[in-house]
């Protein structure tokens, strides 16, 4: 095991894969299928016993294909190409939410973030298309706590959240930049870039070792959040969950560039080599 990084939680001889954790993943719209699929793959490959995708309806044949492992659960009938507010998503069969790849910037299915990150109990993450828009605050006079959420913005999405100019902003202070993020949001954060910082409320800001120029790549991002959604449901803390998600996701792709280079990686190659940087960690 790495020093310094939370163990992954224990996989006693008895489990099985109601045991293992649960993650629901609502993600994926048309011509965004391959960010649904990546996630959940990556949160079947991170050790969860079952990936719920709650997705729309008209994706759900290319969702089927990309990664029959995961259990859809279609929202709409084939003809819908969004989630929408109205969509009941049952969050009781999880242990863990992780909303946002591919899902669209549909007013509708903005609410219906909106909704799902105000009600639900269990660990969330937020990321991608669920970082689109301002994010409810805690407040005294606030009927739900964001202690357990985890946010992942690239320097664009923070920028945004923090309602400055552009990505130049964050990038000209990234520590004071993640650090008011923590502040205004009271939860876990992680801010993507070359040098991927993690802090959480009453803990010190934390810099991931891992990681390369090449992953620098489109659907990166989903198999980071897959993989945090899993070991949050398999038991640990949103704040130490993000810590080793993204080591063993920046650790895959270093992994894959060593053998790859790092011109011609792509976000599936992650995939494939997550489980050698899990049984690393594990050594």
């Amino acid at each position: 095991m790495k020093g310094g990084l939370p163990p992954l939680p224990p996989r006693p001889r008895t489990a099985h894969k109601g045991s293992m954790g649960r993650v629901l993943l609502v993600a994926g719209s048309r011509g965004m299928a391959g960010a649904a699929a990546m996630a959940a793959e990556a949160g079947l490959r991170s050790g969860a016993g079952y990936v719920y995708l709650a997705a729309p309806g008209g994706i759900a044949a290319e969702l089927t294909a990309a990664v029959p492992s995961a259990v859809l659960k279609l929202c709409g009938d084939s003809s819908r190409e969004t989630l929408q507010e109205s969509d009941q998503v049952d969050t009781s069969v999880a242990n863990s939410l992780v909303i946002g790849p591919g899902l669209g910037e549909d007013a509708s299915t903005l609410a219906l973030v909106d909704q799902l990150a105000t009600t639900t109990a269990v660990p969330i993450l937020l990321d991608a298309d669920a970082l689109h828009q301002h994010l409810p605050t805690p407040s005294r006079e606030s009927s739900f706590s964001t202690e357990q959420w985890v946010l992942t913005p690239h320097p664009g999405e923070a920028a945004r959240l923090l309602g400055l100019a552009g990505s130049a902003d964050v990038e000209a202070d990234r520590p004071a930049a993640l650090v008011a993020l923590v502040e205004k949001y009271g939860c876990t954060v992680l801010l993507k870039g070359a040098d991927t910082l993690i802090g959480a409320p009453g803990t010190e800001l934390v810099s991931n070792a891992s990681g390369n120029p090449g992953m620098a790549t489109a659907g990166s991002g989903d198999v980071l959040s897959g993989c945090i959604g899993a070991l949050m449901a398999r038991g640990l803390a949103p704040f130490e969950a993000t810590r080793l998600g993204a080591w063993l996701h920046g650790r895959a792709g270093d992994l894959a560039a060593m053998e790859l280079g790092q011109e011609s990686l792509i976000a599936t190659d992650l995939l494939k080599f997550l489980p050698r940087a899990i049984l690393e960690h594990q050594e």
